[in-house]
């Protein structure tokens, strides 16, 4: 029988919001798992699958480096932009609208994966869902989240950032991938550190916008036959 992980559609949410609210769902899965919470039938015990579309923000991982935002943070609050330092891995990223931001927050130990697998099934789910609308994708050596370019003839182009922490075997934040994304907030940082890469979207490769919501439904298909789980929830 497959782990039941429900999903959740949080719509345009605020990062701090989302933040806290991944948080305490992380907070209720580790009590369940330390049986501190007997009798919480509302709990799921594979976890949950967040879903929203931050408005813009820039966010700094923990082994990030302050030097890979290119503009002073007092210009910030002119451009709409929120800066957050988190205590997810890597560096720095974009949230912004026309973004499908995906935040798993699930048991590594019921999944019976380690990190390095389940970082390898996000980069797959994205993967599998390009490849639906007939655009090729893959990974990059030494480099986490979904590419494009890898023939050699142009320079390669992250399409889907990943990040994660993971405490007591369950994680939190997860990925970040470019649909109808404006990529002009991309050039304001070096996108998760890197000088000598590039950034796209569905919208870039295609010449034409996404529906949105469409496209949210099928990285969710995707999800739950990768990750060999059953979503419930809407």
């Amino acid at each position: 029988m497959k782990p039941e992980v429900v999903f959740e559609d949080l719509g345009p949410a605020p990062y701090k919001e989302a933040w806290n609210y991944q948080e305490q769902l992380l907070k209720q899965l580790q009590e369940k798992k330390l049986h501190l919470t007997e009798g919480k039938k509302d709990i799921p015990d594979g976890g949950y699958l967040l879903f929203c579309e931050h408005p813009h923000v820039y966010t700094l991982g923990r082994s990030g480096k302050e030097n890979n935002l290119l503009i002073p943070p007092e210009r910030l609050p002119q451009e709409h932009i929120s800066y957050f330092h988190t205590n997810r891995g890597g560096d720095i990223t974009y949230h912004g609208p026309g973004q499908i931001v995906g935040y798993p927050i699930i048991d590594l130990d019921l999944l019976q994966i380690g990190v390095k697998k389940y970082i390898a099934l996000i980069e797959e789910t994205i993967i599998r869902t390009l490849a639906e609308i007939g655009l090729g994708a893959g990974k990059l050596k030494d480099a986490t989240g979904v590419w494009m370019h890898l023939d050699g003839n142009q320079m390669p182009k992250k399409i889907c950032a990943i990040g994660v922490r993971v405490s007591r075997g369950i994680t939190m934040h997860g990925f970040a991938f470019n649909v109808n994304t404006d990529l002009r907030f991309f050039d304001y940082i070096n996108p998760c550190g890197f000088t000598d890469k590039g950034v796209t979207s569905v919208e870039k490769e295609t010449g034409r916008k996404w529906n949105f919501e469409e496209m949210k439904q099928r990285v969710r298909k995707q999800f739950g036959e990768v990750f060999q789980v059953h979503l419930t929830g809407q």
